[in-house]
């Protein structure tokens, strides 16, 4: 069941076949396929996220939208904070059911379930209609189909982003975080950047005029990217590493999992509110800057084309960030990234009365940049690679949904403790858009710290993770022989199995 590939003895012993696993240590990569055969699956299971990234980000056009339709009918209701945060809500239980099933039942059974809900649900959004044509109930509709939406995002997580971390241990050693890093964050930079074009782009067709059309598209282009990869992922098998180390068919020792997991996971989940919790804080100059740029009277496409701009930055430092990763490690590459980014902070917030200044905002706007390019090279690059492959196969999936709603919760947390941090420094004084940076970048640099107590993250770290684990289990008197049992099957099924085996050659 476990061994090598092919057996060459007929005298081998089941011992002797697991033996050799562990020796070689990059099996999946020996597998016979083609190149595209390898990178398929990864692109089908990680770049779901693209739609996390556009779905999120548009949102956010679209209430500007609604704001200028419906003026204070939209402005003064508690719609405007519901439509935009709700997705969160979604998106954190989203992860928790599919981490569970993508362990549980099957990873591609879970993808192809979150495609279909974000499919059904962005289409519904952009429909968004109220009883009798009701603007309140429209708001209260668009307001489900979000949170509804943000299920389907929340299964990208788990379900998606693990099986593309198993799916690129079978591509060539020294390229496969680059690639996990590609199909994934840099999925998600490129969704946030069209996220804010698409809007700039309906804006400047449709015009101010006719704004009712232009965010029932926005939202409704979301159809697309699910659409395309549903295709993909109809195809798509489970993990070969998910197959040899799965507990979907037995009950997972949950004590024993905890007990040797606990400490990772608890780092991995700090490390990972931290980051989200601080995201907010960085929007904050975003604003500076395209104020100063645009004025106050600018149109709402010229506004939303320098937002535009503004996401753009991101993409350099997780483009560089991907080859980075491969040539120090993950867990190098996340703690120097946050490191730069919290000096890069501290200089910003201390010289932010100087920066901010009209004469000056061409030099703020590079720095900025800067900033925002070493957050994706740090952790927005690497998170998802340490919360993925600090763990083993048969719990991964629950494992990283933990880590991913706790960041989902950092961001939700930090959209109300940071309101406050800027109150500390005064309405309208340079302190109030000082205090956060500080804080943040002083998180940063803790962030540093907290990535190297976790292990030592290679390019074959998951199937090593997984032999130590078998270890450990055995150790603990648990019975590894019961990992990638198939539907059905019993031990003592399997055994008469590999003992027909052994007699027919």
């Amino acid at each position: 069941m476990f061994g090598a590939t092919k057996r060459s003895d007929s005298t081998e012993s089941p011992t002797e076949v697991q033996d050799s696993y562990v020796q070689n240590g990059d099996p999946l990569a020996e597998l016979p396929k083609t190149r595209w055969e390898r990178l398929m699956p990864a692109m089908a299971c990680g770049s779901g996220l693209f739609s996390d990234g556009y779905i999120n980000n548009v949102i956010g056009s679209v209430s500007v939208m609604l704001g200028k339709i419906y003026g204070k009918e939209y402005t003064n209701s508690p719609s405007q904070q519901n439509i935009s945060a709700i997705t969160f809500a979604g998106t954190v239980l989203g992860q928790l059911i599919f981490g569970y099933t993508s362990d549980k039942w099957s990873r591609s059974g879970s993808l192809l379930a979150s495609t279909c809900i974000l499919v059904i649900f962005a289409a519904l959004g952009a429909g968004s209609y109220g009883y009798h044509g009701s603007i309140q109930g429209m708001f209260a509709a668009l307001t489900a189909y979000r949170f509804l939406v943000g299920i389907g995002i929340g299964g990208e997580y788990p379900a998606g982003s693990v099986a593309c971390s198993e799916a690129t241990g079978e591509l060539k050693s020294g390229s496969r975080n680059r690639w996990f890093i590609m199909f994934t964050n840099v999925a998600i930079d490129w969704g946030f950047v069209i996220g804010a074009f698409i809007p700039y782009l309906l804006v400047v067709i449709c015009t101010e005029k006719h704004l009712r059309a232009a965010w029932r598209i926005s939202l409704g282009l979301g159809v697309v990217p699910p659409l395309i990869l549903l295709y993909l992922r109809l195809k798509l098998k489970e993990p070969e590493e998910f197959t040899r180390e799965s507990m979907k068919h037995v009950k997972i020792p949950y004590k024993l999992v905890l007990k040797h997991y606990w400490f990772r996971l608890a780092i991995v989940s700090m490390i990972w509110f931290i980051y989200d919790f601080s995201v907010y804080s960085f929007g904050i100059y975003s604003a500076k800057i395209i104020d100063t740029i645009i004025g106050e009277t600018a149109s709402m496409a010229t506004s939303f084309g320098w937002n535009t701009v503004v996401n753009l930055f991101y993409i350099p430092g997780a483009m560089l960030g991907s080859i980075f990763s491969d040539k120090v490690g993950p867990r190098l590459a996340l703690a120097i990234g946050v490191t730069l980014q919290g000096l890069v902070g501290f200089l910003m917030a201390g010289l932010y009365p100087t920066l901010s200044q009209p004469q000056n905002i061409a030099g703020f706007a590079v720095v900025y940049g800067i900033f925002l390019s070493l957050g994706e090279l740090g952790p927005g690059d690497n998170i998802g690679l340490v919360a993925s492959k600090t763990c083993a196969t048969g719990v991964r999936g629950q494992y990283y949904a933990i880590a991913a709603a706790t960041g989902k919760i950092g961001a939700f947390v930090g959209t109300y403790v940071f309101p406050y941090i800027e109150k500390a420094g005064g309405k309208g004084t340079n302190a109030s858009a000082q205090y956060p940076f500080y804080v943040s970048s002083a998180l940063c640099i803790f962030t540093a710290g907290l990535v190297f107590l976790l292990p030592h993250i290679g390019q074959d770290t998951i199937t090593a993770e997984d032999i130590k684990f078998r270890a450990y289990l055995e150790e603990q008197g648990w019975d590894t022989s019961q990992l990638g049992l198939k539907k059905g099957e019993t031990l003592e099924s399997q055994a008469g199995v590999t003992e027909a085996e052994s007699t027919k050659e």
